[in-house]
């Protein structure tokens, strides 16, 4: 697991904390990039798509011994990408809509070195059960998830409370499909 240094080009806390109890030696390199995708480009393929697109303005800093680790999550319900709620009345309208109905969470992944790209993407389809109004608005007065795509945190109060269940990886909701990604390095 020593023979490469992860870039992660993510200021995610929970990308972070997936790398780091992965075990490989990473460290965080990030550039602002505008994550804006052509509307023609079909729903499956965007998260893929801004995946790579984080990935171009660092590729140039890359040394030998490193993969670079770019992602992206998008949550998709009825032919709708949900990305991340502007305010508390984006993030309510989400969640409203996600109650007592299932999407698909996909995560794409972009791994570059000097030589080698490979880019992928996991889905997972989540299952919510009917959410009161009450419920929606604490979790988003005590959890503030304006920095999750569809307004959640699987990983938080509304995930224990609110998902009946998943078919797919846990992780992936979270944001990295660890054990996809995991293998996908072991082979890289």
């Amino acid at each position: 697991m020593d023979k490469f240094k992860i870039i992660l080009g993510s200021k995610s806390p929970r990308r972070q904390e997936l790398i780091k109890e992965l075990g490989f030696p990473f460290e965080i390199r990030t550039k602002e990039v505008e994550e804006n995708y052509p509307d023609n480009l079909p729903a499956l393929e965007v998260a893929g798509y801004l995946a790579k697109l984080k990935a171009a303005p660092l590729i140039d800093s890359l040394q030998d011994g490193e993969i670079l680790l770019t992602s992206d999550t998008v949550v998709l319900h009825q032919k709708k990408i949900l990305g991340k709620p502007k305010n508390k009345e984006e993030a309510f309208y989400m969640l409203r809509s996600l109650s007592g109905n299932s999407h698909e969470v996909i995560t794409g992944v972009n791994l570059v070195s000097k030589n080698k790209e490979y880019n992928f993407s996991t889905s997972t389809t989540v299952y919510f059960s009917e959410l009161s109004d009450e419920q929606i608005h604490y979790y988003i007065d005590n959890y503030q998830p304006f920095d999750k795509a569809g307004s959640y945190g699987i990983q938080e109060w509304i995930g224990m409370v609110g998902i009946e269940k998943i078919e797919g990886c846990f992780y992936n909701v979270m944001g990295l499909p660890v054990h996809e990604l995991y293998k996908t390095l072991l082979n890289f």
